[in-house]
C-alpha cells in the first residue's frame, strides 16, 4: 500500500503497460524519494521507482513502455538484481526514465541504493530487507561532498544571473523550495549518514544554522507545506501574488529579497557541509 492513491494508480498503470509490453520483464519495482520518506505531496512530488529486470531490456521495450505511460510524474531507474550488490559508481551508465521520457545513458547515485535498503516500498518483488543492497557510509558521503559543488554551486552561480533560467526560476515558489531544501538534504546526510526528506531537512536547518536563516527556512517550509510550488511559468507568476496580496502570505516583502536569502543560504550551507565531510577524516 502506498501513502497516496494518486500513487497506487500511477504504480498500477506502470506495472499493467510493462507487464503487456515485455511480460515479466519488472520482477521488482520500489519506490523511494518523497513516497518512500514520508513527505509526498500530491501536487508538486514527483514518484520516483526502482524497476528491477533480470538482465538488461531489450532494445526499445522500456521506451514503449514509457510512451504508452504518458507524462505521469514517475521517474526512477532500471537495475538488475545483482546491480543492487554492487557500488553505483561502478556500474556505469543505466536506463533511467522520466514520465514519457527515457535516457539510457543515465547514471545513477548512492542515494537511490542507500534510500532503496532504508526506506524503500515495495510494489512489486521481495522486501528491501530481503535483498543484498550495498551499502558504504563513506561513499555515500565523498558523493554527497562532491555534488555540493557539482550540481548545488554551480546551480547557484547559474541563477545568481537574473536574467538566466535558474535565475528567473530562484524568484519563485519553486526555486525556493528546490535550493534551500535542497542544499539542506545533504548537509543532513554529511551530518547524520542519513536520507531525509524535504521537509525534514529543512527541519534539521532551523535546529542547525543560525537565527539569520529561519526566515528563509521557514518560507521553503510553507511553501513546501502548501504543495504548490511548480516549476512552471503559472507557477512563478503566482507568487507574486504571495508577495504583494492582501493578505501577504509569503514571509518576505518582495520575491527579490526572498530570491536573496536564498542564494545566499545556499552558499553557507554549501560550505557548511564541505567543512562537515573534511572533518570526518576518512
Amino acid at each position: 500500500m502506498t501513502p497516496h492513491p494518486k500513487i497506487d494508480a500511477i504504480v498500477e498503470t506502470y506495472l499493467s503497460v510493462a507487464d503487456a509490453e515485455a511480460p515479466g520483464l519488472v520482477e521488482g519495482l520500489y519506490l523511494e524519494g518523497s513516497a518512500a520518506l514520508g513527505d509526498y505531496r500530491p501536487d508538486t512530488s514527483d514518484i520516483d521507482f526502482v524497476a528491477v529486470t533480470t538482465g538488461p531490456p531489450a532494445p526499445g521495450v522500456l521506451e514503449r513502455i514509457h510512451t504508452r505511460l504518458g507524462a505521469h510524474p514517475f521517474e526512477g531507474v532500471y537495475l538488475t538484481w545483482d546491480d543492487l550488490g554492487h557500488d553505483p559508481a561502478e556500474l556505469g551508465e543505466r536506463p533511467q526514465a522520466k514520465g514519457a521520457r527515457l535516457n539510457r545513458r543515465g547514471e545513477p547515485n548512492p542515494v537511490t541504493w542507500h534510500t532503496l535498503a532504508r526506506h524503500g516500498l515495495t510494489c512489486r518483488g521481495p522486501k528491501p530487507e530481503e535483498l543484498k543492497i550495498w551499502n558504504d557510509p563513506a561513499a555515500l558521503a565523498a558523493w554527497t561532498d562532491g555534488n555540493l559543488d557539482r550540481y548545488w554551486r554551480r546551480l547557484v552561480h547559474r541563477a545568481s544571473r537574473l536574467l538566466s533560467p535558474w535565475g528567473v526560476t530562484s524568484l519563485g515558489a519553486y526555486g525556493t523550495v528546490w535550493v534551500v531544501t535542497g542544499v539542506s538534504r545533504l548537509h543532513y546526510t554529511l551530518a547524520t549518514g542519513e536520507i531525509a526528506s524535504k521537509t525534514d531537512a529543512a527541519l534539521h536547518a532551523l535546529e542547525t544554522f543560525p537565527e539569520r536563516w529561519h526566515r528563509v527556512v521557514n518560507e521553503a517550509l510553507r511553501l513546501r507545506q502548501d504543495d504548490s510550488a511548480q516549476p512552471s511559468f503559472a507557477g512563478l507568476v503566482s507568487c507574486f501574488g504571495e508577495h504583494f496580496g492582501t493578505p501577504r502570505r509569503s514571509l518576505y516583502g518582495s520575491p527579490f529579497e526572498r530570491r536573496r536569502d536564498v542564494l545566499e543560504f545556499a552558499g553557507h550551507v554549501i560550505v557548511a557541509g564541505h567543512r562537515l565531510f573534511q572533518a570526518r577524516g576518512d
